[in-house]
């Protein structure tokens, strides 16, 4: 009897939960070598891109399209094409050493308190970044609003919070992705189609428009929107931190095994940070075709017309960018795509910065590494805090345009920062064996550079004019 009663209670009881964040032998793969079995195990990188293609694209991108016209359409295509190489050199270390992108960048030196002063820029940063997803809830709030407008902002802010804690509650990195490559193929094609339609009509779109966008000028008057615009488009600083927690999770690391040396590790890790590079590549692609086409509609249809998205109005005067390319026929489609775009970053954006806050309770001692436990129950109280801080700045600011702008200058602020600490964790801690060729060196360089100088010019300039 006690022989046949040990195995039932043994599968009535709950399997173990994985810890994604540790290596075991049984998980080590080969990577995919060809190119269509690369593309089946990539996943990161449409996580990150419903979270770019949010507040940054469809509310700061097209308000600094409206308030210049197109003349900072350089910083978009900047943004979006030169932070790609940071953000594969933090994964690349994470795969290679299996630690998560906070623990990296807390062996920056510099004054400490409990972690380094990197690790509290991040909190910071994502303090500030509350304004920038209550504003998210703000507009999926007035869009829902204006389709029942018996139902008050506020209450669906709250309805949206209920139902953001429950989706994040309840379900781990599957379906996280999923639900962001859903929203990512909703919204950034229909509005690459009304960039197209855009481009064919004469009245609001000249090519010669396009080339004005390539002077390499900044606005006065829209200056601090186009440095939010360069914090938040593309990869922004947040999304850097975000992205090494998704390689984890999605198994790059573990895939690889733990470092020993020996050239069958070197050949596998290789190969999962070529899948990370394939990725990462994808999802340039989608980000920078949605971004562009947001800031093309801003320009053309918005600039032209006098239309600044401001407090209460901003959806209605986004609208005019589909109604005036498609027609009035089109509000309805504007509004679904405007709900899935930001309600998407609030959720892909949540469950990334929840990970990496569980991750400094970690580094501050709050848990072991390999209390997995404590990791997801650490986790769950930052979701909780995370999206209720959102939710209440927003019923308590109400202004979404001015309120992602302050989460982009923050962002901006800590972009120098992470391109410091990258170099730094590339030249003294990222394993000699898997260091990237002298070509991605380079480019790792005029990268870092780029957006310290970018930044820095961006912050200064007000200064120097005043």
């Amino acid at each position: 009897m006690p022989e046949t009663a040990q195995p039932r209670t043994q599968a009535a009881s709950a399997p173990p939960v994985k810890d994604l964040y540790s290596f075991d032998p049984a998980e080590v793969q080969e990577p995919p070598r060809d190119f269509r079995s690369i593309l089946k195990r990539i996943g990161p990188g449409m996580i990150l891109s419903a979270s770019i293609v949010g507040s940054g694209e469809l509310i700061a991108t097209t308000t600094l399209g409206a308030e210049v016209g197109y003349i900072c359409l350089w910083v978009i295509v900047l943004s979006c094409l030169i932070k790609p190489a940071i953000q594969a050199e933090i994964g690349r270390y994470s795969i290679s050493t299996g630690e998560t992108g906070l623990a990296g960048f807390n062996q920056v030196p510099g004054p400490r308190i409990g972690v380094n002063w990197v690790v509290w820029g991040w909190a910071a940063m994502i303090t500030m970044t509350r304004f920038q997803i209550g504003a998210m809830f703000g507009g999926v709030s007035q869009v829902l609003n204006a389709l029942f407008p018996a139902v008050p902002v506020p209450v669906w802010v709250v309805a949206l919070l209920a139902v953001t804690l429950l989706l994040l509650l309840g379900g781990g990195y599957e379906r996280i992705e999923h639900l962001a490559t859903i929203k990512v193929a909703l919204f950034t094609m229909l509005t690459f189609f009304c960039a197209l339609l855009l481009m064919l009509n004469p009245q609001d779109f000249k090519w010669s428009d396009i080339a004005s966008g390539f002077t390499f000028e900044l606005p006065k008057g829209g200056l601090t929107t186009a440095v939010a615009v360069f914090g938040i488009t593309g990869v922004g600083a947040s999304e850097l931190f975000m992205y090494p927690y998704w390689c984890v999770e999605k198994g790059y690391a573990r895939y690889a095994g733990k470092r020993d040396g020996s050239p069958a590790w070197r050949q596998r890790a290789f190969g999962w940070i070529n899948v990370m590079n394939v990725d990462i590549l994808a999802s340039m692609i989608i980000y920078t075709i949605a971004t562009i086409a947001f800031y093309l509609l801003g320009a053309g249809i918005l600039h032209s017309r006098g239309l600044v998205p401001q407090a209460n109005d901003m959806i209605p005067v986004l609208s005019n960018m589909y109604t005036q390319t498609l027609g009035s026929w089109s509000l309805p489609i504007f509004y679904a795509g405007a709900i899935a775009t930001l309600y998407g970053t609030i959720f892909a954006a949540t469950a990334a910065e929840s990970r990496v806050a569980a991750d400094m309770c970690r580094l501050l001692g709050k848990f072991e590494k390999t209390d997995y436990a404590a990791r997801i129950r650490y986790r769950r109280i930052f979701v909780w805090i995370l999206t209720c801080a959102a939710a209440a700045i927003f019923l308590i600011v109400r202004s979404p345009v001015n309120m992602v702008k302050a989460g982009g200058v923050a962002q901006a602020v800590m972009l120098p920062v992470i391109a410091l600490g990258v170099l730094y964790l590339r030249y003294k801690h990222l394993p000699r064996e898997i260091r990237p060729s002298n070509w991605q060196t380079v480019g790792l360089w005029v990268a870092c550079l780029t957006t310290i100088g970018a930044v820095c010019y961006s912050l200064v300039l007000p200064l120097l004019t005043h």
